[in-house]
């Protein structure tokens, strides 16, 4: 990472001068601009500026070193990072005599170490560049426990036609997994949740669909969820188990019952208001009886009405 600073002096070669005793560098080492020439005024001068930018030659992976270094220092740790590789991926073994110390309950204190100093060996880059930070062979002998527990759900996974979940891991260890059953032929992985409680889940190629959690066909497919494929794709509406009940047949009148297609009512004589659905003692409504044969008693409402 490179560093710049800004100097000034009486001359331009005053300020480069102060900058390179300032950082403890030599001339090679840095690249000089010059912002401003120094001018004599008649009441005041101008002084001479220049920008020194000290040239970062180390790699990605010296660089992340040097960090946690100083890292180390700050805590109080005696900890001696070594860069061993950085072709593919860069690896940092830590040499300490505290290894359970340093790496923690299930390895929660290295795996924050290794994303620092991921972080810091990827600053600048445009393509991210792994970083593996180990001490004292945990990550080996990690790796290999995952890769055994791995394989022994997978074979659960298929024995029972279930899928397994196994519990939340960082990033490295869900990548361990997922390599360690690439090959398998019965199952396939992928991961689910978010950060930091993503997980693996194992799927086997022989999934039962009867179970109530896994069944995304010819029933529901989680809770408060409904699968659309079972509408009827004529009339929209659900094709289930349970038949339909018939329609009631509502049956005519009797001949003695008036037709009518209005409502009959009863008046509530206690309340003295409104009226009650009851017997037919008062229609409203139109008549629907024969004209001719009832002629008479038509005649007879009208007579009334104009009375």
């Amino acid at each position: 990472m490179e560093r710049k600073e800004i100097f000034s002096g009486k001359t331009v070669e005053d300020a480069i001068e102060t900058g390179l005793k300032s950082l403890g560098v030599t001339r090679e080492e840095v690249e000089i601009e010059t912002v401003e020439e120094g001018k004599k005024k008649l009441f005041h001068s101008v002084p001479a500026q220049v920008v020194i930018t000290v040239k970062d030659n180390r790699t990605d992976g010296e660089r992340a070193v040097v960090f946690l270094k100083g890292l180390f220092d700050k805590l109080g740790y005696e900890v001696d990072p070594v860069l061993t590789s950085e072709e593919e991926k860069i690896e940092i073994e830590l040499n300490t005599d505290s290894t359970r110390g340093l790496i923690g309950r299930r390895g929660e204190m290295i795996d924050s170490i290794q994303v620092l100093a991921g972080a810091v060996a990827n600053i600048g880059r445009h393509d991210y560049k792994r970083v593996v930070v180990d001490c004292g062979g945990y990550r080996k002998e990690r790796e290999e426990k995952l890769r055994h527990i791995a394989e022994k759900l997978a074979d659960k996974a298929v024995r029972l036609g279930k899928k397994v979940r196994l519990e939340p891991m960082n990033p490295y260890d869900r990548r361990t997994v997922h390599a360690a059953l690439v090959d398998n032929e019965n199952v396939t992985t992928k991961s689910e949740g978010k950060e930091p409680m993503r997980f693996v889940v194992i799927i086997p190629k022989n999934l039962k669909f009867n179970d109530k959690r896994d069944r995304y066909e010819g029933g529901r497919g989680g809770r408060g969820k409904f699968d659309r494929d079972r509408k009827d794709r004529n009339g929209g509406k659900f094709s289930g188990n349970k038949e339909r009940k018939p329609i009631p047949h509502r049956e005519l009148p009797a001949e003695e019952t008036p037709q009518t297609s209005g409502t009959s009512f009863k008046r509530d004589s206690s309340s003295g208001s409104g009226y009650q659905k009851g017997n037919f003692s008062r229609f409203i409504g139109t008549y629907l009886g024969n004209s001719r044969e009832n002629e008479g008693s038509l005649t007879a409402y009208e007579n009334k009405d104009e009375e």
